[in-house]
């Protein structure tokens, strides 16, 4: 239907004049009413090839405003400025901009459901309708009003993407709707999803708990640091074997320099430790080999620094008694080292760091020889080159150990500053042993003891994918910084790790969505963040090939890192009022202008602009009311202050 004609032709708006019979801002056509007088309606024009071009109002006047009755005739002369947003080809496509321009007098008409359609290019796969859903609704149009805007699932999940806003803008709901018209898809329901959510805030179980999906669809809730299950949450856990050299690194804030080759070596005696105390046989007596081997180790260079007997013995006495007071630490280790001898052979060694008159007489190295005479050389050799894997299980207490023993061989090798250079990451590592904070990665799931089980025990599945868990929520609320920090990077790393073994097809089978709310606090962009080599960085530029995607969720833009955020094909933008936050998503997005910036300024909460692969073009839209909703109320003050006194206690 005609509303009026172009007048004016500018590179980036077109003027029209409405038709002096169009009444109101609204106009009936077949049965649907479509109101075009609203900043961000949408209308179009024809080039001079038959091309459609879809524009948007920017603005309303009165050309020839008088102060008089006339000035409110509505058949006086309206006007509009159209800003082109894309074109309609001769054969139905979209795209946008604008190739060819409309001549002056050209007609302006509405645009109808059925151009819509062709422009967000919702018509499905006829071969895939009748199999399985292709679409989610998100919320209505606020250009086209009471338009519904329905994203494809494919193009939406199959890229990583991001939710921007300040707090309270609607983000958490925007991820809930997303979510949950998902999860209620009763027919060839959503399976075989698989969805972690970080809740950094602890608000969507309420959003999940009671929510309506498919009776197959089955979502966990784990919760660290509780002891079994609390509020409908079960424990979570993430086993301190299963991270790398480079986590522990960042968690105990150790130093690439001396501290990490230190806690490398560490951990090597840590499993070497725990081999002791739970192997048996022949096994059993290599390990004690090395031990002894450390142990006369030790002793001989005390012995060679050339010190007086009095020194020498002293400090003997010091490594002799630190290694003792280690085994007798754990009870299967004690055992072990009295059946084999060893434990005796400490004794022997103590007795004989002893001096009379200022000389030892050589006590202590005829003792060390007499030891080392029991050393299998063969056996310490093979156990030298033994190296725990990435994922081989061991007691945490070890650690403690082990550290010290490694702090004892330096002091022996007169490295008389190691514990001056470690004294950071050896706080970090007591933090570690005996803060109730982690308790969480002091603990292993069932009999855990590799990635594989760990990430079965996760998404509770096996080889059948009718059985597992479609999503998981972990609530992180109670954490500090750098164990939210260490959780959520060694969680994604585990499942990317799983992801790359695959290979061929089955790469794509079996998709992971990780969403991460208030990403901000662990995807920094400095150096500030305890991981140098941020996990989520790796999973953005890679995770792609091995069907394993982000979906950000952040009050503050800037902060995040560059990396992530630059990989995000898909961004649903909800009100961000914060310049910095605002230059920083000027400068990602495509075709962002400064009539998007005051859109996103001027939102209220619950409305998002939406860019990116899943549409089109981009999309004003208000965001469906997601139900049940997340537990992301503001405090209603008033409500909390002003209540009626209580009733008298009568005596």
């Amino acid at each position: 239907m005609r509303i009026g004609k172009i007048t004016s032709v500018n590179f980036n708006q077109f003027r029209v004049s409405i038709s002096a019979e169009i009444r109101g801002n609204s106009v009936n056509l077949a049965g649907a009413v479509y109101y075009f007088g609203n900043i961000g309606s949408y209308l179009k024009t024809a080039n001079s090839v038959g091309e459609q071009l879809i524009c948007e109002v920017i603005s309303i006047f009165d050309s020839d405003l008088k102060l008089d009755a006339a000035a409110y005739d509505i058949a006086s002369t309206r006007e509009l400025l159209l800003k082109p947003i894309g074109t309609i080809s001769r054969d139905g496509k979209f795209s946008l901009g604008v190739g060819i321009f409309p001549g002056i007098y050209s007609e302006v008409s509405i645009v109808t459901y059925e151009d819509m359609a062709l422009i967000l290019q919702t018509n499905k796969d006829k071969n895939l309708c009748n199999k399985v859903h292709q679409s989610f609704h998100l919320g209505e149009s606020k250009n086209l009003i009471n338009y519904p805007i329905d994203i494809s699932i494919n193009s939406f999940f199959n890229i990583h993407s991001a939710v921007l806003g300040n707090s309270g803008s609607g983000k958490s709901n925007t991820i809930t709707h997303i979510i949950q018209d998902i999860h209620k898809r009763k027919e060839n329901s959503a399976i075989g999803s698989r969805i972690l959510i970080f809740d950094v805030n602890g608000e969507y179980k309420n959003a999940f708990t009671d929510h309506d999906k498919c009776e197959n669809i089955s979502v966990r809730l784990l919760k660290p640091n509780i002891n079994g299950n609390e509020d409908g949450y079960e424990p979570f856990y993430l086993p301190h074997f299963l991270m790398s050299i480079d986590e522990w690194s960042a968690f105990l804030m150790a130093t690439d320099a001396t501290q990490r080759p230190f806690w490398d070596k560490v951990l090597q005696e840590s499993y070497k430790f725990y081999m002791i105390s739970t192997r048996e046989g022949n096994e059993r007596q290599k390990l004690i080999s090395y031990l002894r081997f450390k142990v006369c180790n030790l002793v001989h260079m005390l012995i060679a620094q050339g010190d007086t007997d009095t020194a020498i013995v002293t400090a003997a006495k010091n490594v002799i008694y630190g290694i003792t007071e280690l085994i007798d630490i754990d009870e299967n280790l004690k055992s072990a080292c009295e059946e084999e001898g060893m434990y005796s052979d400490l004794k022997d060694l103590y007795a004989n760091c002893s001096v009379a008159y200022g000389n030892n007489n050589d006590q202590l190295k005829k003792t060390m020889e007499e030891v080392k005479e029991k050393i299998d050389f063969d056996a310490v050799r093979e156990i030298l080159d033994l190296r725990a894997a990435g994922e081989q299980y061991f007691d945490y207490r070890f650690l403690k150990q082990a550290a010290n023993l490694t702090l004892l061989e330096e002091d022996a090798r007169g490295n008389r500053r190691i514990r001056e250079y470690t004294s950071t990451m050896m706080t970090r590592l007591d933090f570690f042993l005996d803060n109730p904070d982690c308790s969480f990665m002091r603990n292993r799931p069932g009999t855990t003891s590799d990635t594989e089980m760990y990430l079965q025990w996760l998404w509770q599945s096996d080889s059948d994918i009718q059985s597992q868990t479609n999503m998981v929520i972990i609530d992180t609320s109670e954490l500090s910084r750098d164990a939210l920090e260490t959780l959520t990077s060694v969680t994604s790393r585990l499942n990317f790790s799983s992801r790359k073994k695959l290979r061929g097809v089955e790469r794509r089978k079996r998709p992971v969505h990780l969403v991460l709310d208030e990403a901000h606090r662990y995807i920094k962009k400095d150096s500030k963040y305890l991981l140098r080599e941020n996990i989520f960085e790796q999973i953005a530029r890679e995770g792609r090939k091995y069907a394993l995607y982000l979906m950000i969720s952040s009050q503050r833009p800037s902060e995040l890192s560059e990396t992530v955020l630059s990989q995000c094909s898909n961004f649903i933008i909800h009100r961000i009022q914060n310049e910095i936050d605002m230059k920083y998503v000027y400068a990602i997005l495509p075709y962002f202008s400064d009539d998007f910036a005051n859109k996103i300024k001027q939102s209220v909460p619950g409305e998002a602009l939406i860019f990116g692969n899943c549409v089109s073009m981009p999309l004003h839209v208000r965001i469906k009311q997601a139900s049940p909703e997340p537990n992301s109320e503001n405090c209603k003050v008033h409500e909390e202050w002003f209540k009626p006194l209580p009733e008298p206690i009568m005596g």
